[in-house]
This record gives structure tokens, C-alpha cells and sequence, in this order.
């Protein structure tokens, strides 16, 4: 039997949501004071093994450390821009860049169920992470490598937004985060919600939203611009996209999976 979950109760799973606490990844808690700059925390490049297993890992090493940001990017380091131009960034010219660890959040858009467990494959030994910029609908992709069980930043490649493998889906993304009608239309008659039981911090709960509970229950989206983290070839054509918010202080996931239905993006199921 389906169950409707009715806004009041919607209310107190949200303030549930946001009271839940996860141990932070490596470097998450020095992001406290967005004008504090990130410490200096690891001076050596031998890091733990672990840390080259899984990128996630070594990302929030590469991402919080100056000094090892150094060591593993190859310089002189090829940049491409968006008309195939391509020039070299040496080392004395590197700026520390901390990618999504001061904005607090990235995304993950995967193309289909299977790729959720990506993340966690370590036999993944390419990926990309993309700062996607929506005012100016552009794409800056910075190409990350494992070689010899290192990984490294090899390449950045910027693009037009509209030459990106998820445009369509993006552009349409955008709008649903940005315009509250246009979000309220690209909702399904029934929502999935996968969510914690608020009378059992041990429990998930399953039910339905219906858009007109919708309201009660919507999650912030990132409107301005966002870093996608891609672990795999991407796939254009697909008709189902699951975008995974991850954040980074409260170590929190919120996954919404959209399907195509008579050519239009539509919003299936929530999970926190």
C-alpha cells in the first residue's frame, strides 16, 4: 500500500535531517569560518595509502594543502580553453585553489543506479572534477589522473555549457532551482521519499510527497554554480539523471533522481 507522507510530518523529518551529525572526512571541519583561511595540515606527500585508493580521499588532502597541492599537479600544467586555444601554467603561477571546500557542498550526477557505487570503486583511476558556472554557461573541468597508484591533476579544459554531456539536463536543472513555478511543474504526481524516522534515530522511513506537500520539504539547491564530481564516461542520451548534494561540514547526502517523461524532466523520488 502507498503511503503519503502529509506535510506536518514532512516538517518535523526535515528538522530531523538537519540535526543529524556524521564523523567529518578528512580537512571537513576546518571549513568553519568561510574568511579563515584552510590550515596547513599535511607538509608531507606521503599520505596514507587509503588516500590514493579512493579520489574522494585524496581530494580533501589536495584541496586543503598548498604544499601538496604543488606536488601533485603536473606542472607545466596544459589549459585549454573553450575554443581549443592552449597555453601552461607553471608552478611559480599556481594559485591555491580550493575548489568546493569553502562553498561547503558539491553534487554528483550520475547517469544511472550502477554509478552510485563509483565513489567507492578503487579501481577508478580517472576523474573529473567540473566548476560549472551557470551566469556565464561555462564549464571549467579539471582532469585528475592515477598514475603508478598517485593521483594528480594533469589538465584543465574549460568548455561552453551547452558542449558538456549533461547540458540539457543542467539547463534544466538550473530552472528547477531557481524558479519556484517551473520547479513546482517538473514534480511527479507522486514522490518517493526515502528519509529518517523521526520517532527512530535507528529507523529510515518510505513513503510518498505529492506536489502539493512539496513546499514543506524542498531541500536548498545550489543555484549560482556548482563543482560535479565525475567518476566515469558520461552518457548523453540517458533519460534518468540521480544529482547527489553532498555536504561537507555535516557530512549529510540528499540524492533526487529525475526521470524524462514525454520529453520533460521530472522529479521521482527524494533520499536523505
Amino acid at each position: 500500500m502507498k503511503k503519503t507522507i502529509p506535510a506536518l510530518l514532512l516538517l518535523v523529518l526535515t528538522a530531523s535531517c538537519l540535526s543529524g551529525k556524521k564523523d567529518l572526512t578528512v580537512l571537513a571541519e576546518t571549513v568553519e569560518d568561510e574568511e579563515e583561511p584552510l590550515p596547513e595540515r599535511y607538509e608531507s606527500d606521503d599520505l596514507p595509502k587509503a588516500a590514493d585508493e579512493l579520489f574522494d580521499d585524496f581530494f580533501y588532502y589536495y584541496a586543503g594543502n598548498s604544499s601538496l597541492q604543488q606536488r601533485r599537479t603536473l606542472f607545466p600544467l596544459e589549459v585549454t580553453d573553450a575554443d581549443g586555444k592552449k597555453s601552461v601554467v607553471e608552478d611559480s603561477s599556481w594559485t591555491t585553489d580550493r575548489f568546493f571546500m569553502e562553498q561547503g557542498q558539491y553534487v554528483r550526477i550520475f547517469d544511472t543506479q550502477e554509478q552510485l557505487d563509483l565513489p567507492g570503486d578503487t579501481t577508478v583511476d580517472n576523474v573529473v572534477v567540473e566548476q560549472i558556472f551557470f551566469e556565464t554557461d561555462s564549464v571549467r573541468q579539471y582532469l585528475f589522473l592515477r598514475n603508478e597508484g598517485r593521483w594528480q591533476l594533469t589538465a584543465i579544459k574549460h568548455q561552453a555549457l551547452k558542449s558538456n554531456p549533461n547540458a540539457q539536463f543542467l539547463h534544466f536543472y538550473h530552472s528547477f532551482a531557481t524558479d519556484s513555478a517551473f520547479q513546482q511543474k517538473s514534480l511527479n504526481k507522486e514522490i518517493a521519499f526515502t528519509g529518517p524516522d523521526p520517532d527512530d534515530d535507528f529507523a529510515m522511513m518510505e513513503g510518498f510527497i505529492t506536489p502539493d506537500s512539496w513546499e514543506a520539504f524542498a531541500p536548498e539547491l545550489p543555484r549560482d554554480s556548482i563543482y560535479n564530481i565525475v567518476y566515469g564516461p558520461q552518457n548523453t542520451w540517458t533519460k534518468e539523471k540521480t544529482f547527489v548534494i553532498c555536504g561537507i561540514a555535516n557530512g549529510m547526502e540528499t540524492v533526487l533522481t529525475f526521470q524524462q517523461k514525454r520529453g520533460k524532466w521530472k522529479l521521482v523520488r527524494i533520499e536523505n
